[in-house]
């Protein structure tokens, strides 16, 4: 079982930013490929962006220019940067672990962009 931890989510004007983190606990972090996903109501949940354990990142088409993840191995952490908010963006959050068959997803955190 992979223990995870999301935060930074929280309410933020049109175009400004929010950084997510999640620390996903285990000896074998840097083995585990990692990705967000987003969530609103009525809807499915969709991927907004992924890294690997190799470090290749891709993201989604509708946020390429605007967001980024990255990974810290040492801190067992993905980070998740998110720029230039719009209201569309609105969502709750869910960090993914994948490793080997098996993947694991964190309580969400809520993201909300509006004036």
């Amino acid at each position: 079982q992979v223990q995870i931890v999301e935060s930074g989510g929280g309410l933020v004007q049109p175009g400004g930013s929010l950084r997510l983190s999640c620390t996903a606990a285990g000896s074998t972090f840097s083995f585990y490929n990692l990705g967000w996903y987003r969530q609103v109501p009525g809807k499915q949940r969709e991927l907004v962006a992924a890294v690997s354990s190799g470090s290749s990142a891709i993201n989604a088409d509708s946020v390429k220019s605007r967001f980024t993840i990255s990974r810290d191995n040492a801190k067992s952490t993905v980070y998740h940067q998110m720029n230039n908010l719009k209201p569309e963006a609105t969502a709750l959050y869910y960090c993914n672990v994948l490793w080997g068959l098996d993947d694991y997803w964190g309580q969400g955190t809520q993201v909300t962009v509006s004036s």
